[in-house]
């Protein structure tokens, strides 16, 4: 019997663990991932490891190595092109954290904790020609607690979502349709929210949550003035230090 043929686009932990996933069931993995550096858990290191074929060039359909019956995307950061969906007749799936249509795009965990929801969650759904906009597999919500900062709210999301990864696979193999987007949602550009500054005018809610949104090191933290603010107790110290001049 020949082997599912699969390929997973991937990158960070996540993309460890969906590799280690498909190969639980047998499949015949090739992966596209990217290089990292040394705070990202390697899909590279883990490929060499367990001898698994791969490759850091974007994937298009002149550099396939097969045909193959699904494509996986887990946290890959390449936009996939029209010619290699139509390659597996839109046989191709992402994992978005959020839950589509809202926060469509980059840094979603980061600005649903800025705008205040109260659930984030993630998105399982076909990719076609236009970003994020392709029919729901599979969603569930994540409740954004207070003491969440971008780190921990962002690694729950994806522990939450890798439990129903091969669950995934199941449904895009057996052609499930899945759910269209009832409506457009908002789509957020790459790039830090507000250049990571925070804004005296905004209220305290939104300051605090915007210093949380922001804390997933070693990326930058939020800053106020040329100074770096890791969490509101500094901002607050710096408030009432300007105050007292």
């Amino acid at each position: 019997m020949n082997k599912t043929k699969v390929i997973l686009c991937a990158y960070n932990w996540a993309g460890c663990k969906a590799l280690s996933d498909l190969l639980g069931k047998g499949y015949d993995v090739f992966v596209y991932t990217h290089k990292n550096p040394s705070y990202i858990n390697s899909v590279i290191d883990l490929c060499e490891k367990l001898k698994v074929n791969y490759t850091t060039d974007r994937i298009n359909v002149s550099n396939l190595p097969y045909k193959p019956d699904l494509i996986c995307s887990i946290f890959y950061r390449y936009i996939i092109g029209e010619n290699v969906i139509d390659l597996v007749n839109g046989k191709i799936f992402n994992l978005h954290p959020s839950l589509l249509p809202d926060y469509k795009g980059c840094s979603s965990i980061t600005w649903a904790m800025i705008n205040g929801e109260k659930n984030i969650g993630y998105s399982f759904h076909y990719i076609n020609k236009d970003i994020d906009t392709g029919n729901v597999l599979l969603q569930n919500k994540v409740k954004v607690e207070d003491w969440d900062t971008q780190v921990t709210l962002y690694h729950r999301v994806m522990f939450e979502a890798s439990k129903y990864f091969l669950d995934v696979v199941d449904l895009v193999l057996e052609d499930a349709l899945g759910n269209p987007q009832e409506n457009s949602g908002e789509y957020y550009k790459r790039g830090c929210p507000f250049d990571g500054e925070i804004n005296s005018n905004w209220n305290e809610n939104k300051i605090e949550r915007f210093i949380r949104a922001m804390n997933y090191p070693p990326l930058p933290y939020a800053k106020y003035n040329g100074e770096t603010i890791y969490t509101n107790y500094d901002y607050k110290k710096i408030i009432g230090r300007k105050s007292k001049k």
